[in-house]
């Protein structure tokens, strides 16, 4: 069963895009859109059913939802590269030009929401021009390199040559801890400022610290690697792969998330513990992110699961208008100068929250799909991409 289109479209990715979008949707709205506020005054067993629902989405989408948007990315980078190739023309240019205005669509979306991933994705794509000159297996070397997160490993073994080295909060905790500040008052203009200062350097600080940045490189690479084997076109050989992906994933995931979750925990030295955790974190992460992918798209060819998962291919053609519209919504919804309803929801009314805004969303992007050819910031950026070109 090979669900593309005439057009060589793959509904697969759409739909992995969209599931990406979806779990990013429901913890975003867990966290208030990065404003961590726990209302005390919740009945007892909501606080528990807060903790149960904190623990369980964090378990199955921390780090890896955005993981999974980063292979994606990777791999349409390619998609479009060789769509361009087989024209005889080279899209290094245009792709450069579609960062810089991927960076603009992100600037614009750090306004409401200091978390934004646009424009860090916009500025490490640029390094996909000159790595895409790789051959696969020098591509690969890179990628895995990347993964291992080799400057945390090195300052693992420095913190394992001094465990008594003092180490203070991580930097990035300066900056979100100001944050409250401008989110819980009343002025959008404050908010919009203290998002695109003290908040970009929070999260840039923070991604820096968690080694996201080798991680969201290497997953690049990972998806454009990805797509030169075509290994989202789906075959018999195919399945088999992801298969063989779901087994070696889940079985590298277990021991990973044993030993984060039950030893690290027990390390004295606050130096040696925080780097592993960021190590194995990582790892771990990066392991569950290939059981959800391959396990999605096992399923998603399968004819019991198939009409189900493909509820999220509307929501992933239009990935980028639902990235930016639930900031918005998410500001609106939580923030000061909005409903504030940051002060009387705990994850599970967030969770509710996320879910309705989930279906009213994929609803939106299903009519949308079915009128129009691009979403509507996809049709913006399209046509940017495409400007002084006589490509439609």
């Amino acid at each position: 069963m090979n669900h593309s289109s005439e057009t060589g479209r793959l509904h697969l990715v759409d739909a992995l895009r969209g599931f990406a979008i979806a779990s990013i949707m429901l913890l975003h709205n867990i966290e208030h859109f990065d404003f961590y506020y726990f209302p005390e005054n919740l009945p007892a067993w909501m606080k528990a059913s807060d903790a149960v629902i904190w623990e369980v989405l964090f378990f199955l989408f921390s780090g890896k939802s955005f993981a999974m948007f980063a292979l994606l990315f990777g791999l349409t980078f390619f998609i479009q590269s060789d769509n361009q190739a087989k024209r005889g023309k080279d899209f290094s240019g245009r792709f450069a030009w579609r960062m810089v205005l991927l960076f603009g669509f992100g600037m614009i979306n750090s306004a409401f929401f200091q978390g934004d991933i646009l424009t860090i994705y916009a500025a490490i794509g640029l390094l996909l021009i000159p790595l895409s000159r790789l051959p696969d297996r020098y591509g690969l070397f890179v990628a895995v390199l990347l993964l291992l997160q080799p400057l945390e490993i090195y300052h693992f073994f420095q913190t394992m040559q001094h465990p008594q080295m003092t180490t203070g909060d991580p930097l990035s905790w300066t900056y979100f801890g100001k944050s409250a500040s401008y989110l819980s008052g009343n002025s959008f203009a404050a908010t919009v400022a203290g998002n695109l200062t003290n908040g970009k350097k929070a999260v840039l600080l923070w991604n820096y610290e968690n080694g996201r940045y080798f991680m969201i490189l290497g997953l690049f690479l990972l998806g454009m690697l990805a797509g030169r084997k075509k290994l989202f076109l789906w075959s018999t050989h195919r399945s088999r792969f992801w298969r063989r992906v779901l087994v070696s994933s889940s079985l590298v995931f277990l021991p990973l998330f044993f030993v984060l979750r039950i030893y690290v925990s027990q390390i004295g030295s606050r130096a040696i513990r925080d780097s592993a955790a960021i190590l194995l974190g990582s790892w771990a992460n990066l392991a569950f992110m290939l059981v959800l992918v391959s396990g999605f798209s096992l399923l998603y060819h399968s004819s019991r699961f198939h009409r189900l998962l493909n509820v999220f291919a509307p929501m992933g053609r239009m990935s980028l208008t639902n990235y930016v519209l639930q900031s918005v919504a998410g500001a609106f919804i939580y923030y000061g100068f909005g409903l504030g309803l940051y002060q009387y929801t705990g994850a599970t009314y967030g969770l509710m929250i996320g879910v309705l805004l989930t279906v009213i969303f994929a609803g939106f992007c299903t009519w949308w799909s079915r009128n129009y050819r691009h979403g509507p910031l996809e049709g913006i950026w399209h046509r940017a991409t495409w400007i002084g070109s006589d490509k439609k």
